[in-house]
């Protein structure tokens, strides 16, 4: 399938896109070859195969609540960059 450089002009015209001679067969082109791609992936015998909207399949992935103990305060801090009096420092956002 080829596109046309009037179909090109008339999509960029849509998109409010200015487009010079070499952008627009740039794009021919670049489009061009993709629906060829196209044409090819639709010669692929696809019957028997469920569509899908994933390309592996997956589980819920969520898991139960666990009550657990808390981190402690001393190792929630050892790899903290600045901290003081127990809290971590950070810089102020708000002036």
């Amino acid at each position: 399938m080829k596109i046309t450089r009037e179909e090109v002009i008339h999509v960029a015209r849509l998109a409010r896109l200015e487009l010079d001679e070499t952008d627009i067969e740039t794009f021919s082109h670049q489009i061009g070859t993709i629906l060829e791609y196209f044409d090819t992936l639709n010669q692929v015998d696809t019957q028997g195969v469920k569509p899908t909207s994933h390309a592996i399949f997956l589980t819920n992935a969520f898991r139960e609540d666990e009550i657990k103990p808390h981190l402690d305060r001393e190792k929630a801090m050892a790899n903290a960059p600045e901290k003081e009096n127990g809290y971590f420092l950070v810089p102020r956002v708000i002036g």
